[in-house]
């Protein structure tokens, strides 16, 4: 991870075209990204699906209704050509590992990074509740874990994935179909709502601008990003959200040291100007300033 400081260097060079939002009928639940790639958008968060030879490809396997898992199941039969060859997890929560279940008793691969792998094998702790999640079936558990890059050719399409430090959970990841230059990235960007930083799980604002940085240097002008809800966008989308972390970055980082609270920051006007419309800034700089208090090593000796 880049150090706090120098987070502050803006990326340069001319960024490219940005490519528009995709439009959605409202009847759609099943729509195409390119020839090869559908976005399945009903079942909880996003599920991408990749046809190939050898059984579909899938990121991300929706909410725990059982309606959605059986969706899910069928969006690979129907729309993908048969059997789920291969399901990549973005990250641990929920709404992306909740058919995990139904896909992994079919014999599935279920690829995600290792602290998705342990936090879905031992349970975690929920402090907004005050209890523990048990641990999911064995079914549901990742039967292949990774730490920081890989890459799969799967019936012929090479698909790359990576591990994103922090950027919304501590087990975050990537997965890029290179072939199509399109990257599936989870909670990592939330261009159609507010920034979530599971604090407790993980994220912290520091650690979703170097994951940000990373995903603009990996892509090109002509890459389109699918995250967990919402239509795929192009790099200008991803950039202005970038730009908007390290303005918030900068306001948390003077605020912290000074010793100022959230609710003092909330105040102050902390979320000001950040070129967005925020539904909960409350809970925003709630869990931006947790997440700093965790990463305190990193903000200089004359913290307060």
């Amino acid at each position: 991870m880049l150090g706090a400081l120098n987070r502050r260097t803006l990326l340069t060079g001319a960024l490219g075209m940005a490519v528009a939002a995709a439009v959605r009928p409202a009847s759609a639940k099943i729509e195409p990204i390119t020839d090869d790639l559908l976005l399945h958008w009903e079942v909880g968060g996003n599920v991408v699906g990749l046809k190939t030879s050898e059984g579909a490809v899938l990121v991300d396997s929706g909410g725990q209704s059982s309606g959605a898992q059986n969706l899910v199941l069928d969006f690979a039969e129907e729309s993908l050509g048969g059997r789920v060859h291969t399901l990549f997890n973005t990250h641990w929560h929920l709404d992306q590992i909740g058919g995990n279940e139904a896909i992994g008793r079919t014999g599935a691969n279920i690829v995600a990074h290792e602290k998705t792998r342990l936090r879905l094998a031992v349970g975690y702790y929920l402090p907004s509740e005050d209890r523990y999640r048990p641990p999911v079936p064995i079914q549901a558990q990742p039967t292949e874990s990774f730490y920081t890059t890989a890459e799969k050719t799967i019936g012929g399409h090479t698909i790359e994935y990576g591990y994103l430090l922090e950027a919304h959970t501590d087990g975050d990841a990537y997965v890029y179909f290179r072939d199509q230059n399109v990257i599936a990235v989870g909670d990592a960007i939330a261009p159609h709502a507010d920034v979530e930083l599971d604090w407790f799980g993980g994220g912290w604002l520091g650690g979703r601008i170097d994951s940000l940085k990373k995903l603009l240097e990996l892509t090109d002008a002509r890459t389109r990003f699918v995250p967990s809800y919402g239509a795929p966008v192009g790099r200008a989308a991803v950039q202005a959200e970038y730009d908007m972390c390290e303005l918030l970055f900068a306001r948390f980082f003077e605020r912290i040291r000074k010793g100022e609270t959230n609710e003092d920051m909330l105040a102050a006007g902390i979320m000001e100007g950040t070129g967005r419309t925020w539904t909960d800034p409350k809970k925003f700089v709630y869990d931006a300033h947790k997440g700093f208090w965790g990463h305190n090593n990193t903000l200089s000796h004359d913290i307060v």
